[in-house]
């Protein structure tokens, strides 16, 4: 991390949320806060482009990206594959280890790619050697296959068939998956499928194209009268709190989006599937605190739509209980050519949850 500093990889703008919005902090107009968000936290990310008011690229946290790095158990000589260039800091890592002329790396949009490019060149060393190229990073690269290594620098809800496929047989593929974790997973010497564990946690922003971020209460709620209504005695605080509960639920609810706020009344939840777009399209949940917050019947459910997410949630966080309140490492992926699966404890005999189908 030394070696590739990380100030050679952000551009002269960048973004802080100021409570409300996203701020551009630029360099010459403000270098001392252009560097604290440069050098800053490294649990916190530094966002280097916004789009539609919201972060479209980012310098990842010191924190993942190390732990990404020794999750990938990269070795000099590996050829590899990148998914996701952004500012090109990751290749410059994965090169200084690998070496330059081993690394691929594809950026969906062009002028991102045009300025990592050109940041590659000006880092020197092993980053010169990188090669950048334009693409959907769904796809994998074909090209330069089979890679010994492959890490996405997004988060993806579904693994592309494609990265198992140009990965050999005993080559490790690292990504960030759904909104709380990533895995490493190894490709099986018969190339029929790749498995492996959750390694931490990863909050990467998702593929472009998949589904944005949750809608706001009042999207969610609407002026609708709900369905049903009914009190709710669980204490929510885990449900902000808990991030292995919160990873349980996003194996269980893989379709389901789960936001927390806390008001004066207290703690409140509201969920929603991905079925609609906005107000009144799809299933959703409120559970709104009434004057005494989680605590002893003070939050209220109203559920609407063809599901009832607050009675699923309670079920889902039930068995999370009965299974002994796992943690997110205990749980594991195995992706084949027709779809993938969680499972937790074992991937062959422990229970096991189905995700999204991948590409075949």
């Amino acid at each position: 991390m030394d070696a590739v500093p990380r100030h050679l990889f952000a551009p002269d703008r960048l973004w802080r949320w100021d409570g409300r919005v996203y701020v551009p902090v630029d360099r010459d107009g403000d270098p001392d806060g252009w560097s604290a968000e440069v050098y800053g936290d490294p649990n916190d990310a530094a966002v280097t482009q916004v789009t539609d008011g919201l972060p479209s690229s980012s310098l990842s946290c010191e924190a993942v990206v190390v732990d990404m790095l020794d999750s990938l158990l990269l070795e000099p000589g590996h050829r590899v594959l990148e998914l996701g260039t952004g500012t090109g800091r990751n290749a410059a890592l994965l090169a200084w280890r690998a070496g330059g002329e081993l690394v691929t790396s594809v950026e969906v949009d062009p002028g991102l790619a045009v300025r990592a490019r050109e940041r590659l060149a000006g880092a020197g060393g092993a980053a010169g050697g990188v090669r950048v190229v334009v693409g959907d990073g769904g796809a994998g690269w074909p090209a330069g296959a089979p890679y010994d290594r492959v890490m996405a620098t997004y988060a993806v809800d579904r693994v592309p068939w494609a990265w198992v496929a140009q990965t050999r047989p005993g080559g490790r593929i690292v990504t960030p998956w759904g909104r709380l974790g990533h895995v490493a997973l190894t490709v099986a010497e018969d190339s029929r499928s790749a498995t492996g564990w959750v390694q931490g946690l990863a909050q990467f922003m998702s593929a472009r194209g998949t589904a944005g971020p949750g809608r706001t209460f009042d999207q969610v709620r609407g002026t609708a009268p709900a369905e049903t209504e009914r009190p709710m005695t669980r204490d929510l605080g885990p449900l902000r709190a808990d991030v292995h509960l919160r990873f349980a639920l996003r194996v269980a609810l893989p379709d389901v989006r789960i936001t927390t706020a806390e008001d004066d009344d207290g703690l409140n939840a509201w969920l929603h599937d991905e079925s609609g777009s906005g107000a009144g399209l799809g299933s959703w949940a409120t559970l709104s605190a009434v004057g005494g917050g989680g605590d002893g019947g003070g939050t209220v459910a109203h559920q609407g739509g063809s599901r009832r997410l607050a009675d699923e949630l309670e079920g889902a966080w039930d068995i999370w209980s009965a299974m002994g309140s796992p943690s997110l490492y205990d749980y594991g992926m195995t992706v084949e050519s027709g779809g993938q699966y969680v499972w937790c404890g074992d991937a062959t005999t422990g229970p096991r949850w189905p995700s999204v189908q991948t590409e075949g």
